[in-house]
């Protein structure tokens, strides 16, 4: 694990500091037991797991799958999973009894695909003899919550159903797996990676015919040969499917939380920390939730029922630590590395793969990340770093420029979308050309983009990348393309050169990491210990030939430095500036050995 932060800022004990003095300083209440479910409450039973422990468990990011999973951390009765031969950015918290993970062997016993570690064949996968080749041991079945309720659900059955990452979109949707009284909502024609689990009360799911009822457009499936004139009666037809009986749908009642009810709640940012929180505004059942002491922009919605919220009292009955708002304790731990207000350097931008951060790049907090997505490759698409781009998109009538790549409204108009390079994502709605969007099969599965696309992608990443770069005049250049580069490089944006000269060592490797696809370049530019001055100073020559870097990094990294420079040429006069300008930079770097960026650069763009 890198960038270990000391064990006592996250398990410190703050004895000081209780949840009645400070709830009857803010003069308000805690929210009610009754209001929190099974999962929310503390375990009936005490957290058994131990740090190596085996078993089986849903991927998050693929909730169609199960894999082999090791307890990584335990802090309380929560546990952090570890997808087994993956980096460490794709692990998660769970709960102890939560219902997602299950014992070694249950997918063998349950007729369950097991999907195992790289280099294992999902045919021949036998946990005896991988547990005795890792030196590790099981989990004991008597460590998971044993759960015998069922429901009126069955594999294959269809329904209309919510995209919880589009909600304003109801889908044609299938019941692709049925454990106990949850199943898994699929969407017909899409990638696992929109599938959710739920059960029968969710408020999310309809029965088929729910749609025409309401008055609500219905999405078919992507690459219905007639969308606009999607007919229930013939796609059951056609698929040799049944509707999942009404009988089965058991709508719950509306949650009772009332604003400015007191919780304990998982941060959304830093998971691996629960905070001190409010409800500051309510939905029929999702809550508005706001941690105490930080500002509004870190507020987050969430289901009533997630197991992230927990009551009052939750942390100190299972044993977790508890933040408590910044500043409200005397003897909180201090400040610490990062210079966040509130951030004592727990935690990364990137997730688990860091335990802490020495920065405001690798702080979850900063203001330079609060913006910024965080784009994980997808773990079966070979780990891949994927690069958003702007693409300009014309639309006429139903023909979309990119209708391999996204779904966008069908009216005529022009717009920049961010494209995700290498990877198939779902965009707001409407339907374009009749393209099955399946989850990739193939590692090696790159995007198919239609040609007059490709012209239109090529041209945008020329102008936002090689401009700058290769332009006569950078400075004027570059100013002409801010807006692309600051969506390219978000860490760059408002950062002026005066700044980056008195960045130490770490902080110009922490800086480094932060850019997409550069991770692996940090290292090096701490063993060859370039502070923030040598960092301005590198020329195009210094990084591709004397580093060896690869032209996707050293492209990103080079622009950086422009960039940095340039926002210091806007700030400062030119006979004030202490550092090169951009012309003087690009004047340097073409003049030794002549070393220029290829020109043909079509293949180096694929994924970044």
């Amino acid at each position: 694990m890198k960038n270990k932060v000391c064990s006592t800022q996250v398990s410190v004990k703050r004895r000081s500091w209780s949840w009645q003095q400070y709830l009857n300083e803010q003069k308000s209440e805690a929210a009610p037991l009754s209001l929190f479910t099974q999962s929310q409450s503390v375990p009936s039973r005490r957290n058994g797991f131990k740090v190596g422990m085996k078993l089986e468990g849903i991927d998050p990011l693929h909730p169609s799958m199960f894999c082999v999973l090791t307890v990584a951390e335990v802090i309380g009765c929560r546990v952090r999973l570890h997808i087994d031969s993956y980096s460490e950015c794709y692990d998660f918290w769970v709960n102890s009894d939560s219902a997602d993970i299950r014992h070694a062997g249950w997918c063998k016993d349950n007729n369950h695909k097991l999907h195992p570690p790289k280099g294992h064949s999902e045919t021949d996968f036998d946990w005896q003899h991988y547990l005795r080749s890792t030196g590790s041991h099981a989990a004991p079945p008597t460590l998971f919550t044993c759960r015998t309720a069922s429901c009126g659900f069955r594999v294959g059955t269809k329904l209309e159903a919510v995209d919880r990452k589009n909600p304003g979109l109801v889908c044609v949707a299938s019941v692709a797996d049925v454990i106990g009284d949850r199943f898994l909502v699929h969407f017909d024609n899409w990638d696992d990676t929109y599938d959710y689990w739920c059960d029968s009360s969710s408020p999310y799911i309809h029965p088929v015919g729910w749609c025409e009822e309401q008055g609500r457009p219905l999405t078919p499936p992507q690459g219905h040969s007639n969308p606009e004139n999607f007919l229930w009666e013939d796609y059951l037809q056609q698929t040799g499917s049944t509707a999942a009986p009404s009988s089965a749908f058991t709508l719950r009642a509306p949650h009772g939380f009332q604003v400015n009810q007191k919780l304990e709640a998982v941060d959304r940012k830093n998971p691996m920390l629960i905070r001190v929180a409010t409800v500051t505004d309510t939905e029929n059942y999702r809550v508005k939730v706001h941690y105490d002491g930080w500002p509004q922009q870190f507020d987050v919605w969430s289901d009533s029922d997630h197991c992230d919220l927990h009551p009052v009292g939750w942390c100190q009955r299972t044993g977790h630590p508890l933040e408590p708002p910044p500043g409200s304790s005397p003897t909180s731990p201090s400040q610490g590395v990062c210079p966040t207000r509130g951030c004592r350097g727990v935690g990364h931008i990137k997730g688990a793969k860091y335990t802490g951060h020495h920065s405001a790049f690798g702080c979850p907090y900063s203001d330079i990340n609060l913006r910024k997505e965080v784009l994980l490759p997808d773990r079966l698409g070979g780990e891949r770093v994927i690069t958003l781009v702007p693409v300009t998109m014309y639309h006429h009538g139903n023909q979309d420029r990119l209708d391999r790549s996204v779904q966008v409204k069908t009216e005529h108009r022009v717009e920049t979308l961010l494209v995700p390079l290498g990877k198939r994502r779902r965009q707001a709605d409407g339907l374009s050309q009749p393209t099955k969007f399946l989850r990739m099969k193939q590692e090696e599965e790159e995007l198919h983009i239609t040609p007059a696309a490709e012209s239109s992608l090529q041209a945008a990443l020329h102008q936002s990348v090689f401009l700058s770069a290769m332009s006569a005049q950078p400075s004027r250049d570059l100013s002409l393309c801010w807006e692309q580069h600051r969506k390219l490089l978000p860490g760059v944006s408002g950062v002026h050169a005066e700044t980056v000269q008195h960045w130490s060592v770490q902080e110009v490797s922490d800086f480094i990491e932060s850019i997409p696809g550069c991770e692996e370049q940090a290292k090096q530019f701490r063993d060859e210990q370039i502070d923030g001055r040598a960092f301005l100073l590198l020329t195009q020559r210094d990084i591709v030939k004397i580093m060896s870097m690869k032209l996707g990094p050293a492209l990103k990294i080079f622009n950086s430095i422009l960039m940095f420079k340039h926002a210091e040429a806007w700030s400062q006069s030119p006979a004030e500036d202490c550092c090169q300008s951009p012309a003087v930079a690009r004047s340097q770097s073409q003049s030794e050995d002549s070393v220029h960026f290829p020109t043909n650069h079509q293949s180096h763009f694929a994924v970044m």
